[in-house]
């Protein structure tokens, strides 16, 4: 007998018991599974890997197609408040009813096989996309590579973002072994975009030897500019006069770039004018990524978990316009480096609002706040306050009730610690935002 659930509430609840402890790493069950569903996408597949800047890369194709006219798919994770988050179509959430249909048929064609929560969900996802009446699917890799659902997939053009240490328990604990399991999205004689300027050896290796069409930052297409426009050339094609993207980021000419260069490489099945790039990178939106709400303080949200990441964001705010004061809400995973990353920041932060977050891996606010001291030791200067809460929204009301109006406060360390804050609505601040000129922020 199919089991069936009447929300989406309860189907995640089911994918998430009962199936994750016989679920090895592997893709065989989840390849079985595609094929007892016959998943198949008969529109182009871009999929995006790497370790920052896919979230971001994904939103840029789908802001670029979308204003060529073109009807898009999105698979993007996590998410920062509701699971509808992470399949949109045509740029809109999709609602939750019309994800049931696929969660049944996935529970019905899964039968005995083992799938894991990520596992269940992302086949689910593929198969409404794939039902959809779109014109292109955009699919977010999530960890890893190789061992990703999102990897059963046959894409026609895989790109890969930058390459750094996150995940390395199950990934490996140096960059050469992360690009090898990133690596594995490619597929011989397809389109590979690589964006990190700086790749591992070895994931530019695997895609020599798999055949893949690689098309490399720096060598097959780069970019240039000013403070005030830049320009992005590739095989035989420029593009130049271009508007920086509306994402801030001190990375994000990196993704735009390497989002150019895919549709570039699509652009026999894909046309995309010009116009539909500059129209596309100026309207593109992505909640959590140098997210500045409006008011005053000045509140900066941004997931970066990692050391890139991190001293990405760092450079961000040290771009903008001066604050009096920067006050931090921090929360974590436990198994990210936090002793490597807060350094990155630490200079900046003249307060710390330690948040626990509600997930068994993350960090405890003491912990963080433990982290957090043994940093601050190691600068000259008077102690600079340490404070824990339960929660990111306590913590944030705790920097709000501490800041001045010319203070900055900046929200980061996990998508928990941003959807925490977002849970509840975009915060409401008790001044008129003052825009900031400054361009800078996390990658992802």
């Amino acid at each position: 007998m199919t089991t069936r659930f009447a929300t989406l509430d309860e189907w995640l609840a089911h994918a998430e018991q009962g199936h994750v402890a016989r679920a090895g790493r592997t893709l065989d069950r989840v390849a079985a599974v595609r094929e007892r569903l016959g998943l198949r996408f008969s529109v182009p597949v871009i999929t995006v890997g790497g370790t920052n800047g896919k979230g971001s890369t994904c939103a840029m194709l789908e802001s670029i197609a979308r204003a060529a006219g073109y009807r898009t798919g999105l698979y993007i994770k996590p998410h920062l408040v509701d699971f509808t988050e992470r399949c949109r179509i045509g740029g809109q959430p999709v609602a939750p009813e019309a994800l049931l249909p696929h969660f049944e048929a996935v529970e019905a064609a899964r039968a005995d096989t083992p799938l894991n929560w990520f596992e269940f969900t992302t086949l689910a996802i593929l198969r409404l996309l794939a039902a959809a009446p779109i014109d292109v699917a955009i699919l977010e890799v999530g960890l890893g590579g190789r061992l990703d659902a999102v990897n059963v997939i046959d894409a026609d053009c895989a790109v890969i973002t930058s390459v750094d240490l996150d995940h390395m328990d199950y990934l490996g604990h140096d960059r050469e072994s992360i690009g090898w399991e990133k690596a594995h999205i490619m597929r011989a004689g397809r389109p590979a975009i690589v964006a990190d300027p700086q790749p591992p050896r070895s994931l530019v290796e695997f895609g020599e030897r798999l055949g893949a069409e690689l098309r490399l930052a720096g060598r097959d297409f780069g970019h240039d500019g000013d403070r005030q426009q830049w320009s992005w050339s590739g095989r035989g094609r420029r593009y130049a006069g271009l508007a920086y993207p509306a994402l801030r980021g001190a990375n994000q000419l990196l993704n735009a770039a390497g989002a150019i260069a895919a549709l570039d490489a699509l652009r026999e099945r894909l046309p995309v004018p010009a116009q539909a790039i500059r129209l596309g990178l100026a309207r593109v939106e992505l909640a959590g990524r140098f997210q500045i709400v409006p008011g005053e303080p000045t509140l900066v949200l941004d997931v970066a978990h990692n050391v890139q990441s991190v001293a990405t964001l760092a450079l961000g705010l040290a771009a903008m316009r001066p604050h009096a004061r920067t006050l931090a809400v921090f929360g974590a995973m436990r198994d990210k480096d936090i002793a490597g990353f807060v350094p990155k920041i630490a200079p900046l932060v003249a307060g710390w609002y330690c948040c626990d977050l509600p997930t068994p891996r993350a960090a405890s606010a003491a912990e963080l706040a433990a982290v957090v001291r043994a940093a601050d030791t190691a600068r000259d200067g008077p102690a600079v306050p340490v404070h824990e809460h339960r929660g990111p929204a306590e913590a944030l009301a705790a920097a709000l009730a501490d800041a001045g109006r010319a203070d900055r406060i900046v929200v980061f360390g996990s998508f928990y610690t941003v959807g925490g804050v977002l849970k509840s609505g975009l915060p409401r601040l008790p001044a008129p935002h003052v825009p900031d000129t400054g361009r800078a922020g996390a990658t992802s």
